[in-house]
Order: C-alpha cells, then sequence, then structure tokens
C-alpha cells in the first residue's frame, strides 16, 4: 500500500496536480482565456476603429470609382486599343492624338535608372549593416539613410536639376538640360532608404543558428552572408526590390522638374521625356478646359497609372508569401 500511494503521489507530482492535505490530486476547471461578455465601455471603441477602418475603405473605393467613371467617359471617345498601342501623344495640340506609349515608356526609363542606382547600392548597404557593422555603427548610419525618406521630393528635383545634371552634362555634353538620367540618379538616392531599411530587416530575420552552423563548416563571412543570409531572405528582399519600383513608378515631383515634358518615344535617358506623372501635373494646372477630352485624358492616364502600382504591390505580396522561410 505504501508503495502504490508513493507512485499515485509521484505522478501527481508529475502532472503538475496540486495535492490536498490527503495526498490525494485536486483538480480545477480551467477558466475561460477571455471575457466574452462585451463591456459598455469597449462599445465606442470598437465604433471609432469600425469607423476608422470603414473610411480607409471608403476612401480607396472613392478614388477607385472617380478614376473609372471619368476614364470610361474618356474611352467612349478614344478607343482603348489606341491608347495603348499609340505611339504618339499630343492631346493638347493639332492634330491630337491618344497614345500612351511615349508617356509609359518615360516612367519605365526613370523607374528603370532608378531601380539601378538605389538596388545594388541598398542591397550592399543592408549587407553590410546586417553581416559587418557593429552595433553602434548601426545605431548611427540606418537613421541617416533613413533620413533620406524624409526629403521632400521637390528638393531632390531641383538637386537632380541644378546638381546632377551640370555634373553628368561634363560627361555628356549632348545631355539635355531636362533629362531622364539625372531624374533617375535623385530618384534612386529617394527610393535607397527603402530597398536598404526593408532588405536589412528581413535579413536580420534570418536566424542566428543558420549563421553559426555555416561558420562551423568553415565559411567565411562572405560566404555565410551571400550563401545563406541572403538566400533564406530572397523573399523579403524581393518584396523590398518591388515596393522600391512602385514608388518610382509613382514620383512626380523628381520627373516634372528634372525629366522635362516632351513626350518622347525613347530609350536614350540623355534626352527630355516625360512621364505619366509629370503629364498630370501639367494638366492639372489648369492648361486644359474642365469636362473636354483633354481634361479627361489625366483620369485615363491616372487610372492606368494606378493599375500599374497596385499591380507592383499585389505582386510584392505575393512573392512575400509564396517564398516566405519560417523558422522555428
Amino acid at each position: 500500500m505504501e508503495k502504490h500511494e508513493t507512485t499515485r503521489v509521484s505522478k501527481a507530482l508529475v502532472k503538475g496536480v496540486p495535492l490536498d492535505g490527503k495526498g490525494n490530486g485536486v483538480h480545477h476547471e480551467s477558466p475561460p482565456l477571455g471575457n466574452t461578455k462585451p463591456r459598455p465601455a469597449e462599445a465606442p471603441v470598437r465604433g471609432l476603429l469600425f469607423l476608422s477602418a470603414l473610411v480607409s475603405v471608403m476612401t480607396t473605393i472613392g478614388i477607385v470609382l472617380v478614376l473609372a467613371t471619368e476614364a470610361v467617359s474618356f474611352f467612349k471617345t478614344v478607343s482603348v486599343f489606341d491608347f495603348l498601342t499609340g505611339t504618339k501623344w499630343t492631346p493638347l495640340f493639332e492634330p491630337k492624338s491618344f497614345g500612351i506609349m511615349p508617356l509609359l515608356a518615360g516612367t519605365l526609363l526613370v523607374a528603370l535608372g532608378a531601380s539601378l542606382v538605389a538596388i545594388p547600392i541598398g542591397l550592399a548597404s543592408a549587407i553590410y549593416l546586417s553581416e559587418y557593422s557593429s552595433h553602434r555603427v548601426r545605431s548611427w548610419v540606418k537613421p541617416v539613410l533613413e533620413v533620406l525618406a524624409g526629403v521632400p521630393t521637390v528638393v531632390y528635383g531641383y538637386f537632380a536639376l541644378t546638381f546632377i545634371t551640370p555634373i553628368l552634362r561634363r560627361v555628356f555634353p549632348e545631355m539635355s538640360i531636362f533629362n531622364a538620367a539625372s531624374a533617375s540618379i535623385a530618384m534612386g538616392i529617394m527610393i535607397l532608404p527603402m530597398v536598404s531599411s526593408l532588405s536589412e530587416d528581413a535579413m536580420r530575420a534570418v536566424p542566428r543558428s543558420l549563421r553559426e552552423a555555416a561558420y562551423a563548416l568553415g565559411s567565411t563571412r562572405y560566404e555565410v552572408a551571400s550563401r545563406v543570409v541572403v538566400p533564406a531572405a530572397a523573399s523579403g528582399i524581393t518584396a523590398s526590390f518591388i515596393l522600391a519600383v512602385s514608388r518610382a513608378i509613382g514620383e512626380t515631383m523628381i520627373v516634372a522638374i528634372a525629366a522635362g515634358a516632351t513626350p518622347k518615344l525613347t530609350l536614350n535617358p540623355l534626352e527630355s521625356i516625360q512621364t505619366m506623372t509629370a503629364y498630370i501635373v501639367q494638366v492639372s494646372l489648369g492648361d486644359a478646359p474642365y469636362g473636354t477630352i483633354e481634361y479627361k485624358t489625366i483620369f485615363a492616364v491616372g487610372l492606368l497609372l494606378f493599375l500599374m502600382t497596385l499591380g507592383m504591390n499585389i505582386l510584392g505580396q505575393w512573392v512575400t508569401r509564396r517564398y516566405r522561410e519560417v523558422y522555428r
């Protein structure tokens, strides 16, 4: 009996069951995880949160409806096929042409140039901050990089026009005063913090155990960074690239100031071009009367720009979900 009693008490202690004075297990019902009964004081808070979410959703729906309504009115006069495939854009002059390809080419040219500046430098700085720098250096360098994101875009535009362009014209004398190259460089500097910060965060999320395992196998710091950390954080890094390019496509003031206002179907970054956002700014200044076909072009261009940036953001989210590594 004593052996049996000792075994029963031991099992109860192992299971974490409290004992009473006689050595018997005392079982208590588990309390509920949370109080599901609504409290009167929570009602205003819930209502405020619901209204905040509703305002965000309704604002987005309102923007889409305005763009779609005016764009449909525009496409009643101009066919969608001619709009998407036309190679001449002169809606403010005679004869009028509504081919979006020159504006689309200018937008993609500047975005590509900005990506060539921001992606290599941003990724390199992210690798340095994540794998090479000390905590003290990181605490100083990362905030300085993120300050670039707070500079007004109009400042970047004048910086490109008054500083970058004169330097480039010394190397390329045939370059126009307004050109895509200087706008691309300034825009690349602007989106650099987005690439660097998001990529560094993705790399810092890689478990330390992966790095230690690679070092245990004799890998150098460069091999760990390039063959372990970067591939493991590839989804976050790729998402940062896509979001940065999306930001570059939707940028306005830099291209409006530094890139020019010449809708030209060209791939030469030394020439003056016009982007979709710059054209919207031009027409919004009052050059086209309200309700005219020229005025409605800004909604058609805006709708296409909205669909492009929306597609880029959806692609970024898909890449993040599809290739995300989950470590336990």
